[in-house]
Order: structure tokens, then C-alpha cells, then sequence
């Protein structure tokens, strides 16, 4: 006898393969390949060593509980790096914990680099991590350090906060040597490499106790930085020259170029933002070694570091906006091929902005001076130093009696130079066919200059 299956039952049944389909499924390796597959059920995990195996998985969403957790030498999760995330189209979000690291795991492993997380997958965010060395300023590396390397393609960290300690030696800057060339020996300390292809760093606050750079790009392709900030320190070489002991006291303070001179000061680091032209990253699974091109960097602070803005060493457009140089020993150097627009930045101890190279080309700049408290300490003694040609630079100011002892120094061909502050300007005698405008006064020891000079500006 023929029977018809109730409307019911169909409903039923599919209501059941509707749900079936939505349930999470087993979680895989990542290929690190881009997947279209939507994110699973978040998952709340409330240790590291739970954390840990979800780092190589794609399409997950992860939370790490909020509390403090804490990591040293002897933890089974101190390997190196600690944290690998090598999953692609995930989340992994750390809001309201903070995780410190003591700073013994940075030579558990031996002569060689380490790293605290490595992020080599695709698409995938890490938010509002807490990340906290722990230990002190002079727990050098086996070999180099660096907190976090960014790389893959379209990663974003957002919301990062960091503190970065342990470096050899520290509290002199690189007055004892750099790179291969060193008086005493170093161990550099970096806080975040960012490589890879269009990734991004944005709300980030970094401070940077350590000898080696802020935020470094290498091998970088697209890369964006902003809304960040990054903060180091800086020590006179009165309060060096002031030591009992200490590895340069044992080498009665020679360093480069001589025996230690006092009335200078120094950043303990290197650059707040540098890039470099050189380098190699993982991109999908493969070890990829190139340049750095094409770099975004907006509304971000760097205050106290060696270098604020540092991009010469990179190729393609370096597009500058927004950002605040404070209390560097040099402000915006950006090279062919950069644009500065809208920045701020002092000469306290340094050039808010220079040009590294003679045949550097072609640079838009527009700086607003800060005013600075207490006497500069800036040995070079100028305000800005433009060398290269057909650069259009802008520096305006609100000081209506800056120190006439920091000089706008202009040197090179064909560029169009406009102080609109009260600093004096000097054209050097190498110098030729420069125009534009001065509010400072004027020193012309080059050729064929047409610098108008504009009324001193008096503050109401």
C-alpha cells in the first residue's frame, strides 16, 4: 500500500543536514594557502599549552582568557620561537591577558637567533596582545633577538602592547660599534620585524629597552604601520662617563672615533622605524629572500630612539603621513622615492629631517617644528640637512626665538627650500641653484641661490 511521507518528517529531515553541515569539523594543518572556508565555533582556551595547537591551524578563532601567564626558561612551551602561528584565515585574540616572558629564554637556546612569536600563515589577525619581557635590561640574547617577525601575506597585529628588554651592551646606544664593526661586542635586541606581503601593524605601543631597532622592515612588499607609537630612552654621556665599572669602563671608554666625549646625548637603541633593502621572510611555505618597496606609515610616534622615520634603505614609494618624531637623533629620512606630509618632530638632539645620500632625488617634505624644553644637545648643529637635488622641503615653526646655533643646512642642487621657521639658514658652498623662502636668516656660501628672506615671524 502506497504511503505519503508526512510534511513533517521532510521538514525534519532537513533541518537535520542543515545542522549537520553547520557543526565545526576536525581541525588540520595548515597548507598556508588562502581558504574560503568561514571561521569555526570561537574557541576560549585558558593556558598557553592549550593555546599552542591551534597556531597551525586555518579558519579558527582562538581566545586566550583573560589573566596573567607567565613563561620562563624552563617551561615546556619555551622553545623558539614559543608561539609559531603558521595557520591561515584565523583569529587569535588575547584581549585582557598579558604574557610575561622572562628574559632568561632569550639565550636558553644557545648561539643563535630567537623569537617570541613568528607569524608566517596568511589573512590572519592577532589582537590586543600583552607581551612583557620580564627580567632585565642587560639579559643579552645567544645571538640576536627579536620579539615578533611578521610575515606571510595579509596578516594584521592590532592592538599590540610590548615591552622589550635584554640586550649586550645596553644604556650606550651604538657608540661602541654596529653591524660587524665593534669595539665591544653586541647582541641586539629588536622588538618587531615586519616582512612578508601587505602587512599591516596598526594600534600598536611599543617600549623598547634594548639595543636594536623598534619596528624594522625586511623583505617587506606592501607593508603598512598605523597608529602606532614606540618609545625608548636616550642617556647622556655625562651619566656614562660617570661609571665605576662596566664594559666601558673596562675599555676607558674608547669608542668609535675616539675617547667618549661628554655633552652629548645618546638613544640606547637603534630606529624607531627603519627598513632595510635586504632580507628574506616565509611566504606560503617557502623561504623568500628580497628587498623592501612600497611602505605606508601614518599617524604614528616615535620618541626617544636613534632614529624616528628611517626608510632610505628601501626601494619604491615611502608614503609618511601624520606622523611625530620627538626627541630623536634624527627626525624623517626617508630617501628617493618618500614623501613627507603633515609630520611633526624637534631638533633637540638632532635634524627633524635629512637626506642621506647625494644621490637622493626628488623628496616632498612638510614638517612642523615642536618646540623642546631644557638646551638642545644636538652635535651636528642643524635643524634639518638637505643635500641631493630637486627636493621641495617645507619646515614651518611657532618658536618666534629658536636657538640661532641649529642651522637649516642646505647643500646639493636645484631644490626648493621654504623655512617658514626662525632658525637661520645656511647654503653650503657646494651648493647651487636652490630657490624658495627663508623666515630665518640667511647665509649664502653657494652659487646662483635664489632664497627670498621673509619677515621674522613674531609670536602674538
Amino acid at each position: 500500500m502506497n504511503r505519503k511521507i508526512p510534511l513533517i518528517v521532510i521538514l525534519v529531515l532537513l533541518f537535520c543536514l542543515t545542522l549537520a553541515n553547520a557543526l565545526p569539523q576536525e581541525s588540520g594543518n595548515s597548507t598556508g594557502q588562502a581558504s574560503n572556508e568561514p571561521l569555526r565555533v570561537p574557541v576560549t582556551v585558558s593556558s598557553i599549552e592549550a593555546l599552542i595547537p591551534y597556531l597551525d591551524d586555518d579558519n579558527v578563532k582562538v581566545r586566550l582568557a583573560p589573566g596573567t601567564y607567565n613563561i620562563d626558561k624552563n617551561d615546556s612551551v619555551a622553545k623558539n620561537p614559543i608561539f609559531c602561528i603558521s595557520g591561515s584565515n584565523s583569529t587569535y585574540d588575547f584581549t585582557g591577558a598579558t604574557i610575561n616572558i622572562d628574559t632568561d629564554v632569550l639565550s636558553a637556546h644557545g648561539g643563535v637567533d630567537y623569537q617570541h612569536m613568528v607569524i608566517v600563515g596568511n589573512n590572519s589577525l592577532i589582537k590586543n596582545l600583552k607581551l612583557i619581557d620580564d627580567g632585565s635590561v642587560y639579559d643579552r640574547p645567544g645571538r640576536r633577538a627579536t620579539n615578533i617577525a611578521l610575515e606571510g601575506r595579509h596578516n594584521v597585529i592590532d592592538g599590540l602592547y610590548m615591552e622589550t628588554r635584554g640586550s649586550w651592551p645596553y644604556g650606550y646606544g651604538d657608540l661602541f660599534g654596529k653591524s660587524s664593526t665593534y669595539i665591544i661586542k653586541h647582541y641586539k635586541h629588536s622588538s618587531l620585524k615586519l616582512s612578508g606581503d601587505y602587512n599591516t601593524i596598526r594600534n600598536c605601543k611599543v617600549y623598547h629597552y634594548a639595543y636594536g631597532h623598534g619596528y624594522v622592515m625586511q623583505a617587506a612588499q606592501n607593508p603598512t604601520i598605523e597608529n602606532c607609537y614606540m618609545e625608548g630612552e636616550v642617556r647622556s654621556t655625562d651619566e656614562m662617563l660617570a661609571e665605576t665599572s662596566g664594559p666601558a669602563y673596562d675599555r676607558d671608554f674608547m669608542a668609535r672615533g675616539g675617547r667618549l666625549k661628554p655633552g652629548m646625548m645618546k638613544s640606547t637603541g637603534e630606529e624607531g622605524i627603519r627598513a632595510y633593502n635586504r632580507g628574506d621572510c616565509m611566504i606560503n611555505g617557502k623561504r623568500v629572500e628580497r628587498g623592501t618597496d612600497n611602505i605606508t606609515v601614518k599617524n604614528t610616534t616615535v620618541k626617544y630612539m636613534r632614529g624616528g622615520v628611517t626608510l632610505t634603505l628601501s626601494d619604491g614609494f615611502k608614503y609618511v603621513e601624520g606622523c611625530t618624531a620627538i626627541g630623536c637623533e634624527s627626525g624623517f629620512k626617508v630617501g628617493t622615492g618618500g614623501k613627507v606630509v603633515d609630520c611633526y618632530g624637534d631638533c633637540q638632539y638632532g635634524p627633524v629631517f635629512a637626506v642621506d645620500y647625494t644621490h637622493d632625488k626628488g623628496i616632498p617634505v612638510d614638517i612642523t617644528m615642536m618646540p623642546y624644553s631644557g638646551e638642545h644637545v644636538n652635535y651636528r648643529k642643524h635643524m634639518a640637512r638637505i643635500i641631493g637635488g630637486d627636493h621641495n622641503v617645507t619646515i614651518r615653526g611657532v618658536e618666534s626665538n629658536p636657538d640661532q646655533d641649529l642651522k637649516f643646512f642646505v647643500g646639493g642642487d636645484d631644490n626648493v627650500v621654504n623655512n617658514l621657521t626662525n632658525y637661520p639658514m645656511e647654503l653650503s658652498s657646494g651648493s647651487s641653484n636652490n630657490s624658495g623662502q627663508s623666515r630665518g636668516s640667511i647665509t649664502d656660501n653657494g652659487s646662483k641661490n635664489s632664497v627670498e628672506k621673509l619677515k621674522t615671524w613674531i609670536k602674538d
